[in-house]
């Protein structure tokens, strides 16, 4: 009976084998595939195989390659391997997925490559240990958002920080927040959630990562259309530094021609660049100033320069100078209370 049974499945036992062991260097031939069936409990001669192929092609639209002796291979897949080796790094490089889920994710991808192909992707995990999310729940938070805006309803969480002891510290004393949530903005390695805040009645974001006991408000309908429309969100990123708040106002930066591709991939190509000198170029843009924002600076170096307006030239003098004076004459060491040294 289960003989009669894997005859029936055939086909499809045909296109596994094809689709896990062939690629353009290492085709399968006609014995091979028979032997291959065989091992499953399917009697197959070389005519059914050769109707099967046909059948593959035409009726399923499968891209097989017969190369004669040679043998057939699955010439194209839903992804090619290039495509393959970007979503596997890209999954491995996220400090937004859990080290757990990273290893489930990439032996999902390499399900997608022939059996060879997969070694070159299993060697690609050399980014593995860096710094990953703590947050084991973010897929089922980003659904249950997504959820939420396909649905038109608020959500409420708890949201936390973590101190130096590594343990959480709740915001609101642990209460609920309630939220209308509009967008999902990946920025920086990390998902944030652009949401219309029932307390402050603004538009807020927070790190999905760091929200929990998310619940959707069932009979809450959101708020802050108006404000969500005017914030222009596909813009929001580019104001935001590492997504920290800060008062959004227009600055005039200046900076050394090199740093023209830093500039737009930050600001993006719209950006309006005009001459100002000697190998300079000056830009306008609306940011959130934050310390992140004078930080980014920072790492440009003295190729970087706020020149207007004068307010935020002159916080910046200020927190550079604060940095400085920490490297004045040398301080003893003093370890926090509780630790030890």
């Amino acid at each position: 009976m289960a003989g009669s049974e894997n005859q029936k499945l055939k086909l499809l036992h045909l296109y596994k084998i094809l689709l896990e062991e062939t690629d353009e260097d290492h085709p399968l031939t006609t014995p091979q595939i028979l032997e291959r069936l065989a091992a499953k409990g399917i009697r197959a001669e070389r005519k059914s195989i050769y109707a099967d192929l046909d059948a593959l092609q035409e009726v399923f639209d499968v891209d097989i390659v017969r190369s004669g002796r040679k043998g057939c291979y699955i010439a194209s897949r839903d992804f090619d391997l290039a495509e393959l080796k970007m979503m596997t790094d890209s999954v491995l490089s996220s400090r937004f997925i859990t080290q757990t889920r990273t290893t489930e994710l990439v032996e999902k991808i390499r399900g997608l490559a022939s059996r060879y192909q997969r070694r070159q992707l299993t060697g690609r995990l050399y980014v593995a240990d860096r710094v990953k999310s703590m947050n084991a729940s973010v897929y089922n938070s980003v659904d249950t958002i997504a959820s939420a805006i396909s649905g038109d309803r608020k959500i409420s969480f708890r949201y936390f920080t973590y101190d130096w002891r590594k343990e959480k510290q709740y915001h609101h004393d642990g209460e609920q927040i309630v939220v209308s949530p509009f967008e999902l903005v990946w920025d920086n390695e990390f998902y944030y959630l652009v949401a219309f805040a029932d307390g402050t009645k603004s538009l807020r974001h927070y790190r999905v990562d760091r929200m929990e006991n998310i619940r959707t408000q069932t009979k809450q309908p959101r708020e802050g259309r108006e404000a969500f429309a005017g914030a222009k969100v596909q813009t929001y990123s580019k104001r935001m530094f590492s997504m920290y708040s800060g008062e959004e106002v227009n600055v005039t930066l200046r900076f050394a021609n090199q740093l023209s591709g830093v500039v737009i991939d930050r600001f993006g190509k719209d950006v309006i660049l005009a001459p100002d000198g000697e190998g300079h170029f000056r830009m306008s843009a609306t940011v959130a100033v934050s310390p992140q924002f004078y930080g980014w600076l920072f790492g440009l170096g003295a190729d970087a320069q706020i020149l207007a307006p004068a307010d935020v030239r002159e916080a910046y003098k200020d927190m550079l100078a604060r940095v400085a004076a920490q490297y004045g004459e040398p301080t003893s060491c003093t370890a926090p209370s509780g630790t030890r040294r």
